[in-house]
């Protein structure tokens, strides 16, 4: 067995790894990339490979940098099943047609390329096969099962075994006692491979209790100054995730005061809805929560703006408020226009609360540049910017090693993937010399033998 890596190699974005057994190609998530025109060009590219002969696709979650790619997959001659949990296969048709609808708009505002139609968006869709936690699946000459990765709802880690080799693919590894999601699960033992993300293999974040603080902390400061308090979200997981910490501290324990909130991004509603139909996925507290009768996701306050013109109407509410809206890393979406308008006022708060990708205006403002480009205007940035990390998705380096090496034996092989490179190789040098584990960090390209 091989495996090769196509995307997310040295980079967050655009993960596609391939497992080659036998005359069998299974890949394991087409995402897209996000960063930039640069690393968007590369969407633009022939995938490194000839869909026709995919003998099979397994995603993990359904993130766009994870799932981005398939209608070119479908586009390309791919007629296989897509194998994910039945939440991911909900939430992969929302984020495509939401892709689908960005790259319309672009094309009419910039002449950028559309790269598929909803045409191939269903046949996508008309392709996947819900696949639960839990239950081996026969594939060939090869038996999957997914875990529970805690990184999103319906998120996976994925054990394959084939040839008498165990090989694990870690999808997106999740944060610690991340509230609705159980807990990422324990890694099994006996494993050849273990290919793993490293997003945060170099970073250290806040604790459950320092993150809600913390939130509560800097909207009494954005209250206090009358100002607006910006959240780029992303619309799975971290916009929900949000709104259950907003809804504890207001309706639960009464710890903020009463402020205008916006969830001003139609994609995270939809997303909402398929959190609230699947409650079975729920962590236990969550669940406890329901059965109460509590919704974990209204609260008093709480607006939520579909249309257009009502984000418009945000602007015209005067005073404090709190403003959620995608798209996470800011290169794109509604949080694009509240960002023009607010960024320059110095009583306003942008807060951070994911990963920003090299080269997108997040990650600009939050390595200090001003002023910055918006829609070809420059608009200085006077609002205070801060981040909060344990708002993450993402493990960070001590999730990782823990997880990495929580079990009663090692892996035999860890190859990094899905990281900047200095995130990468300073986790690299922790496996090796904490735990002893022979370590990689892969490229794009890079073809390993199981």
């Amino acid at each position: 067995m091989r495996i090769s890596f196509h995307g997310a190699a040295r980079e967050v974005t655009g993960s596609c790894n391939m497992l080659m057994s036998g005359k069998n190609k299974i890949l394991i998530d087409c995402g897209m990339f996000q960063g930039g025109q640069f690393n968007e060009a590369k969407n633009n590219e022939p995938l490194p490979f000839n869909p026709a002969e995919i003998s099979s696709v397994i995603v993990t979650h359904a993130h766009l940098d994870h799932v981005g790619r398939l209608p070119l997959l479908t586009k390309g001659g791919y007629s296989g099943h897509i194998y994910a949990t039945p939440p991911t296969v909900e939430l992969t048709k929302l984020i495509l047609e939401d892709a689908l609808e960005v790259m319309i708009y672009n094309k009419r505002k910039f002449g950028s390329p559309i790269l598929y139609e909803s045409t191939d968006i269903a046949n996508v869709v008309s392709q996947m096969k819900a696949v639960d936690y839990h239950q081996p699946y026969k594939l060939y000459d090869l038996i999957f099962e997914f875990h529970d990765a805690g990184h999103i709802f319906g998120s996976v880690f994925v054990e394959i075994n084939s040839e008498g080799k165990k090989i694990v693919f870690s999808g997106d590894v999740g944060n610690v006692n991340v509230p609705i999601l159980r807990d990422t699960e324990i890694l099994q033992d006996n494993i050849d491979v273990l290919v793993c993300e490293s997003t945060y293999g170099n970073r250290l974040h806040e604790t459950p209790m320092e993150r809600q603080e913390l939130l509560q902390s800097l909207i009494y400061q954005a209250i206090g100054r009358g100002g607006v308090l910006m959240i780029p979200s992303f619309s799975l997981e971290r916009t929900q995730e949000l709104l259950y910490d907003l809804n504890d501290l207001i309706d639960r324990k009464h710890k903020l005061p009463r402020v205008p909130i916006f969830l001003d991004s139609p994609l995270a509603i939809e997303a909402t809805k398929v959190y609230r139909k699947f409650t079975q996925y729920y962590d236990e507290e969550a669940e406890r929560l329901v059965k109460r009768g509590d919704d974990l996701f209204e609260f008093p306050g709480l607006a939520m703006t579909q249309t257009r013109e009502e984000s418009k109407h945000i602007n015209q509410i005067i005073g404090p408020k709190i403003i959620i809206a995608g798209a996470g890393m800011m290169n794109g979406g509604r949080i694009v226009h509240h960002a023009m308008r607010y960024l320059s006022d110095e009583r306003n708060t942008l807060l951070i609360v994911g990963y920003q990708a090299q080269n997108t205006l997040g990650r600009k403002i939050l390595d200090g540049e001003s002023p910055v480009e918006i829609m070809g205007e420059r608009i200085p940035v006077r609002c205070h910017v801060q981040a909060i990390g344990a708002l993450s998705a993402h493990a960070d380096q001590n999730k990782l090693l823990d997880w990495i090496g929580g079990g009663t034996t090692l892996p035999k092989k860890v190859l990094l993937n899905h990281g900047e490179p200095e995130a990468s190789e300073e986790l690299a040098k922790r496996l090796t010399n904490d735990l002893g584990v022979k370590t990689t960090v892969v490229s794009f390209g890079l073809e390993a033998k199981v």
